[in-house]
């Protein structure tokens, strides 16, 4: 990238005051900063908040890459006069974005209800743990917890071996997710109805929602999923398979693909094999035929077994550590990982969709705690002096 990409347009009509903290809550602000909105990210003074607990340090690659492209005020709302300040901030805003504990923002004065008095336009947006309401609203939220509720640590990890939760905080980064979806739903709505609305969703719900078919199965057909370790749960085969140099991922579901996929590593007999013949008769003897399978793969390269099954028309793909995902020529081709310069440099995680004609862009590095707190007042009318008296009574 350039020293100086150019920001894009997309959402900048819209205003978004960034309460969020930790990772939910920026997850689903990152996702509109990218695509152009003007973010204000809203923090308490320094020295009267421990700040993002689980963010790591400011500048630690971690919290850097979730809170590029945003300006940054500090603003004590703990304060009646920091609440107030917020509130004339909402008088303009678009969007507000909070993932508090649900009781927290009510007892600051700052929730829904407060808020869209002030401004019936504005669109505001929780995360939580649970909900807002209900049994578990109290509760604090953590990623893990939620995958183990939502069920997906019951279905993660080796057979007889005990759940195991997944390797990202996918709890937390898709409730962020779907929280920037329904703030441009709701943005949309606006057009027509000209209110805002408050758009909820939690770590609980998201992860329920990305049990995706295996939710489904037991929904529709009372089927309660198990664990099934590296093999796919319901088409197999499909899975992890040795080489003589590593393991790759085989994926031959459907009996075309199955049968392209035996032809492939010489085991054409198996394509008649009355226990591998249909889906069922290969579901049931899996093991069986993973280790025949696996008898062939390894005596290829890992290299060579991916490039000879894909030619043969069949999934097949390295097991990459992080550091090759990076260096895979593909990746680079989409351009995921973004380096930006400046005043110093740094490579980000970017936006995983283009558009035809419009581009996220990452703009600026996260600022510094309080970095446009004086400019940002004095867009508000407020003069150096009153400023001045702000920060003396730690107010901003």
């Amino acid at each position: 990238m350039t020293d100086a990409p150019s920001p894009c347009t997309a959402l900048s009509r819209f205003t978004v005051l960034d309460l969020t903290r930790v990772r939910s809550g920026p997850t689903c602000v990152r996702q509109l900063a990218d695509w152009g909105a003007n973010v204000i990210k809203i923090e308490m003074p320094e020295g009267l908040d421990q700040g993002d607990p689980m963010g790591g340090p400011r500048m630690g690659s971690d919290f850097q890459n979730l809170h590029r492209n945003k300006r940054a005020l500090t603003l004590n709302l703990k304060q009646p006069e920091g609440v107030a300040l917020l509130k004339r901030l909402v008088e303009t805003a678009d969007v507000i974005v909070e993932n508090f504990r649900p009781d927290v923002k009510e007892r600051l004065g700052i929730g829904y209800a407060d808020l869209s008095a002030v401004n019936p336009r504005l669109i505001y947006a929780s995360i939580s743990g649970f909900g807002q309401d209900g049994p578990y609203a109290g509760r604090p939220g953590f990623d893990q917890i939620a995958q183990g509720m939502g069920g997906l640590m019951s279905i993660t990890g080796e057979p007889g071996h005990g759940p195991m939760r997944v390797g990202i905080p996918i709890a937390d980064l898709t409730a962020g997710i779907f929280a920037s979806q329904g703030i441009m739903v709701a943005l949309l709505e606006r057009e027509v109805s000209g209110k805002g609305q408050w758009v909820q969703t939690s770590l609980l719900q998201a992860q329920a929602f990305m049990l995706d078919f295996q939710a489904s199965r037991w929904l529709m057909q009372g089927q309660v999923a198990k664990q099934a370790g590296n093999d796919h749960p319901t088409s197999i085969p499909t899975g992890v398979f040795p080489t003589a140099d590593g393991f790759v991922n085989i994926a031959a579901s459907g009996n075309a693909i199955w049968a392209r996929c035996a032809k492939a590593l010489g085991l054409d007999a198996l394509i008649t094999d009355p226990r591998f013949s249909g889906g069922e008769e290969r579901s049931e003897n899996r093991h069986a035929l993973n280790a025949l399978i696996a008898e062939k793969t390894k005596a290829f390269a890992s290299e060579e077994l991916v490039e000879s099954m894909n030619k043969a028309g069949v999934p097949c793909g390295p097991i990459n550590t992080i550091d090759k995902v990076f260096a895979d020529p593909q990746v680079q081709h989409l351009g995921i990982a973004q380096t930006l310069n400046g005043n110093r440099t740094a490579t980000y995680v970017g936006q995983p969709f283009t558009l035809s004609r419009t581009n996220s862009a990452i703009v600026s590095h996260p600022p510094a705690i309080g970095e446009h707190t004086d400019a940002i007042l004095a867009d508000l009318g407020m003069d150096a002096a009153e400023i001045a008296r702000l920060r003396e009574a730690q107010v901003v």
